[in-house]
């Protein structure tokens, strides 16, 4: 297997084997290059994110500034929207649905690193780069989810449709469907139903007030 593949299968990896350097330096730059546009530059900011993440529908909308790890491990559906400071570091892949917001300094991290210092800390390789001992595994967030302000979203996590998950949360477990959940770690506090219902609407008239 490539290191690549080890990657993507969950298995640990050399993260400084050179197809994958290059691949998170590509990233980089287009996320660097996608943060100095203004919200205005709409057919710039479209053009950096098609190369940066070719499986995003083209109604994502990221409010900037971004960062990701290598983009084309990240597949987002329609109606996406993301305010400021999303980062996504998606060594497995990282799979949003649609209609998914995010609010502003949300992180959505795959890597893993051994417990133990003796396997964590960087070594060097036989030809004199350093590297280390890494591995991940894939972040799923499912259709109609609300991810509020500074939400961690750990390795390995699966966030059901239509869950809201409260602002500062760490979420460390599965979220199940419909569900109202926050903390650190990030708990289940109760099903979102039809009592959650908002009576007030937006009428024509007050929309163009």
């Amino acid at each position: 297997m490539t290191e690549e593949e080890k990657m993507k299968a969950g298995k640990l990896y050399d993260p400084s084997e050179e197809v994958l350097v290059a691949k998170r330096m590509r990233a980089h730059v287009l996320s660097r290059q996608y943060n100095e546009t203004d919200e205005y530059m709409v057919p710039e900011r479209k053009r950096i994110l098609k190369m940066l993440l070719p499986h995003a529908h083209e109604s994502a909308c990221l409010t900037g500034p971004i960062q990701f790890d290598y983009g084309e491990n990240t597949s987002i559906g329609k109606n996406f929207f993301a305010n400021f400071n999303f980062t996504v570091l998606d060594c497995a892949t990282v799979t949003i649905g649609d209609n998914v917001f995010v609010g502003p300094n949300v992180s959505l991290l795959t890597p893993l690193h051994p417990l133990r210092f003796q396997e964590r800390n960087p070594f060097q390789k036989e030809d004199g780069t350093w590297t280390d001992k890494e591995s991940a595994k894939p972040i799923v967030i499912e259709s109609n989810c609300w991810l509020a302000a500074n939400v961690i979203v750990l390795p390995g996590v699966t966030i059901h449709e239509g869950s809201v998950i409260g602002a500062g949360s760490v979420v460390s477990r599965d979220i199940p469907a419909h569900s109202l959940a926050f903390g650190n770690p990030c708990r289940v506090i109760r099903t979102i139903d039809e009592n959650d219902h908002i009576e007030e609407e937006i009428s024509e008239d007050d929309s163009n007030r």
